[in-house]
């Protein structure tokens, strides 16, 4: 005897109920399903059906947390004991220093913040595209609706291949298996039915229930939603579990290493620095001490690029984004790093490589050929027939149609002034040219039994009793070699004649012909019981009768056509694979430009010892009648060689591949969840182009990630070489206060102020460069290589020492004695230095694009930076023309020719650039030659 929790609608044990009882009691129509004003109802009553999310953080915690850091809490200390000591010295005013250090820190906190907020909303909005889906019966009607939308009484239709969106009480179970592991660990795959359990059933023995999260591997089946969200099995886990850490990427690891790295060098120098000027230039004062101590931080601070991290996160969200918006939905932003280094990209042909619209072209019967007009879905086209005897012909036909609309789990309906699709591409082209025949059509069979289809069988029957004698007819549609050796009749003019060797070698060669002409070819049999019902003992799928072939074409897309091309320009090599006859995939992947000159079959390949596996797929580039253990087998055999594989799969079988390979990528369409699940990327068109298309946003992403490390880490160094060398060589550049003592050349809110205007906006803005117009033409990416090469250390260390030679000679040309005698005052120095150490960096900026183009190679297709640029120079200006900020940084008015001569000086950076990455391409091409 059941029990039911009083308190809510939802019964306690459903497995403990008859199928019709908890329809009853869910008030739900086990064949209509729910209508939808109860769905609404439902919903508002149970909420979404998604696990809770983890406790929202305050925004005024993730804008404290900006704060959350050595460096930073060292600099808030210095500026209260810098306001500390402006009160205790009386000195009149503002306390500048201390106020302009801590309007810093505040800028630098909201620019941490806003950078964040805007990763976190392009990573929800990510999350939002590809959220699981369900298909469920609503009104009579068959749906396709997120998994976040279904209720408590709901009807889900359940598939192999299908993640299990809520728990459910199964109504019906056709060779249904769950995988249930990752609920109740055990390891095989659990075969449902749907009888009636006890009340004190485990969790683990409750055979007729799905469970939300598992995934369904074999079967088919029908099930009533009993329980949604945090009610589910699942839910009630996730609600003792703590919430998991979100983990980093390998790129933000590697990030964080050179940031560590680079910080625990200036920190060295720093302390260097304050200990070398405590020996030239002893305090006199507590305010002298401090000011030394400030400038110290302040130094490690502006050479520690601590915004790495959050720019790194936007700018792979906004890279994704991009992405999405061409179909490509990634659900790993690691996947994104791993994109720039695919050397090969391996590519089911249907639906990948083609157009996934299968068109019945031929039927062949033994009296004749049946000719179809007309493509894709919607059953418009004639048709011609080709025979003798056109009766008998006609008789084959209607019969194998009857095969194929029988064996089939497609849906063709027509509503209103539409179509309506649901199935394989296969099973639909099939109900399409039935439909072409006979579109009044009205059905003749009922099914009363199934014999799945397996990539194993490579078969598919089911049982059905004919209305009008009540016989039991079993239909069966498979691979035409495979249904040969189940038949031992031939039907000719309806009636069942022998098959003998002779007409079996026909029917091969036919085949043969078939898919030389790049047919897909389907064989059909039937097999009657006159009796209206089944011995025990009987295999309904031996002794068939043969009925004909079907020849389908799936024709290539025309732009999968050129973005082979554009792979192979890349240094990309396709790889194309199909579980279609050899010949077939031959002439496909010649349309398509595909290498074909080897063909290689998925029975070659299970003879082949590792060795010879390795040598075939060295040079293969087509393989046919390939199951998913072959690919899992060509992708391992690919990665030894050291190849970087873009794996694409859409079948529960296709897991393991998608997840060996280093990018799995799913059918958005036509995938599986569980293929869905084990991919880094899923593709919303199931196109080949989009591949393609999301390799180069890839290499973008990758190349733009290099583009802001190499300005933000250059620009970082030329400020530490400035300081450093200036009060190294103070002596050389009459860098000395009125008592002897060495001057520093900025001072330290100044060394913060050009972070915070140079390295923000231009930053982020070299984050969204278009792509460059070589970017596919360049070969991968070696997957070994670091983000900061040897080359762009060159690069770094090299506009380092021009941006501090050219701001050191600034500085003692302003000022009197040194190497370059001048007249003007510190604070003037200091101004002039201040200026054209930040125009230093803004021309680098154009440097920063790329390591050996010219800037000038598409000098203005990047506006937004254009826009940074002018908004740095436009906080610069204000710095030195508004009075208060003035004394804060201790700047001086600059006249129109001063601003002239710190932008001549500061140009350097971008002339001296342009001649290293001159000379390095001069070089390279003639190392090239040699």
């Amino acid at each position: 005897m059941t029990t039911e929790d009083r308190s809510s609608p939802l019964p306690a044990a459903p497995w403990a109920m008859e199928c019709d009882r908890l329809s009853e009691a869910m008030q739900s129509d086990p064949h209509s399903g729910l209508k939808n004003d109860c769905v609404s109802e439902r919903l508002r009553q149970f909420g979404p059906n998604r696990l809770a999310d983890a406790a929202t953080v305050p925004a005024w915690r993730k804008f404290v947390a900006q704060f959350a850091d050595t460096l930073v809490f060292l600099l808030i200390a210095a500026a209260i004991i810098s306001a500390i000591i402006w009160f205790l010295e009386g000195e009149g005013g503002l306390p500048f220093e201390a106020l302009a250090i801590l309007s810093i820190v505040f800028l630098n906190a909201i620019m941490g913040f806003v950078q964040q907020a805007r990763a976190e909303e392009a990573l929800s909005a990510l999350r939002e595209m590809s959220a699981p889906q369900a298909n469920c019966v609503r009104d009579g009607e068959r749906q396709r609706i997120a998994a976040a939308d279904l209720v408590p009484g709901d009807i889900i239709l359940l598939e192999e291949g299908d993640t299990v969106a809520a728990d459910a009480r199964l109504l019906d179970a056709i060779a249904l298996k769950a995988a249930e592991a990752s609920l109740t660990g055990e390891s095989l795959a659990v075969q449902k039915d749907i009888t009636t359990l006890n009340a004190d059933t485990v969790l683990g023995d409750r055979l007729n229930m799905v469970f939300s999260g598992t995934a369904i591997v074999g079967g088919h089946g029908r099930a009533i939603v009993t329980a949604t969200g945090m009610r589910t099995e699942t839910g009630r886990i996730a609600a003792m579990l703590e919430t998991a850490k979100d983990q980093q990427t390998p790129l933000q690891r590697e990030l964080d290493r050179v940031g560590r790295m680079l910080g625990l060098v200036v920190l060295v120098i720093a302390v260097a620095m304050i200990g070398a000027l405590l020996l030239i230039n002893p305090a006199q004062s507590l305010s002298e001490l401090f000011g030394i101590l400030i400038f110290g931080v302040a130094l490690a601070v502006a050479a520690v690029p601590e915004g790495l991290p959050a720019i790194v996160t936007a700018v792979l969200s906004i890279g994704v984004q991009r992405m999405a918006a061409r179909n490509a939905i990634v659900r790993k932003l690691a996947s994104v790093e791993t994109l720039g280094s695919a050397n090969v990209i391996a590519s089911d042909k249907t639906g990948t490589l083609t157009k996934n619209e299968m068109t019945v072209r031929q039927i062949l019967t033994a009296s004749g050929r049946i000719e179809f007009d007309g493509s894709g879905y919607i059953p418009d086209g004639a048709y011609r027939m080709e025979a003798d005897d056109e009766a008998d012909l006609e008789a084959e036909m209607l019969e194998a149609l009857d095969a194929a609309r029988c064996a089939n789990n497609g849906v063709l309906e027509q509503q209103a002034d539409r179509w309506v699709i649901e199935g394989d591409p296969t099973e639909l082209a099939l109900l399409t040219a039935a439909r072409k025949v006979e579109p009044e059509f009205a059905p003749r069979f009922e099914r009363v039994g199934e014999i799945p289809f397996s990539s194993e069988r490579k078969m598919m029957t089911t049982l059905n009793r004919e209305h009008e004698s009540g016989h039991l007819v079993a239909f069966s549609k498979g691979a035409p070699d495979v249904l040969l050796k189940h038949c031992q009749q031939e039907i000719i003019g309806g009636e069942a004649r022998p098959l003998t060797e002779a007409r079996r070698l026909e029917i091969l060669a036919a085949n043969d012909r078939m898919a030389a002409d790049a047919l897909r070819t389907l064989a059909v049999a039937s097999r009657r019981f006159p009796a209206g019902s089944i011995g025990t003992d009987d295999d309904p799928e031996r002794g068939m009768a043969f009925l004909g072939l079907f020849g389908m074409i799936d024709p290539p897309r025309q732009e999968a056509m050129s973005a082979v091309a554009r792979a192979r320009e890349a240094g990309i090599r396709v790889v194309m694979i199909t579980g279609d006859h050899p010949k077939t995939a031959a002439v496909i992947a010649a349309k398509l430009g595909i290498d074909d000159h080897h063909v290689v079959t998925g029975a070659d390949l299970a003879k082949m010892e590792e060795i010879e596996l390795d040598r075939t797929v060295a040079i293969a580039s087509v393989y046919a009648r390939v199951d998913p253990a072959h690919k899992l087998a060509i992708v391992g055999a690919l990665q030894r060689q050291g190849s970087t594989v873009a794996m694409t799969g859409d079948g529960v079988n296709d897991a393991p591949a998608l997840k060996a390979a280093d990018i799995g990528i799913a059918m958005g369409i036509t995938g599986t969840d569980v293929s869905k699940g084990a991919a880094d990327i899923i593709l919303a068109d199931d196109n080949f182009a989009t591949i393609v298309a999301a390799v180069e946003e890839g290499r973008a992403i990758f190349s733009n990630i290099r583009k802001f490390l190499r300005y933000l880490l250059s620009s970082n160094v030329g400020e530490v070489m400035t300081m450093f060398f200036g009060v190294a060589l103070s002596g050389f550049l009459g860098l000395t206060e009125a008592g002897g003592g060495v001057a520093l050349p900025l001072l330290a809110a100044q060394i913060l102020w050009i972070n915070l205007v140079t390295d923000g906006a231009p930053a982020l803005a070299l984050g969204v460069d278009p792509a460059s117009r070589m970017t596919m033409h360049r070969p991968p990416r070696p997957m070994g290589e670091g983000v900061i090469t040897a080359a762009m250390w060159r690069g770094i260390i090299l506009v380092g020492f021009v941006m501090a030679t050219g701001t050191l000679g600034m500085l003692d040309a302003c000022l009197p004695g040194g190497l370059i005698a001048g007249t003007g005052t510190m604070d003037y120095a200091r101004t002039m230095a201040f200026t054209t150490l930040t125009l230093f960096q803004l021309f680098n900026v154009l440097n920063a694009r790329s390591d050996d183009r010219s800037a000038f190679d598409g000098l203005f297709s990047n506006r937004i930076l254009w826009g940074a640029i002018a908004f740095s120079v436009s906080l610069h200006a204000i710095v030195i023309y508004v009075p208060m900020l003035q004394q804060a940084f201790s700047t001086v008015p600059l006249r129109a020719d001063d601003w002239l001569l710190c932008a001549a000086v500061a140009s350097s950076v971008l002339w001296l650039r342009e001649l290293s990455k001159w000379i390095e391409r001069i070089w390279h091409r003639n190392m090239g030659r040699s």
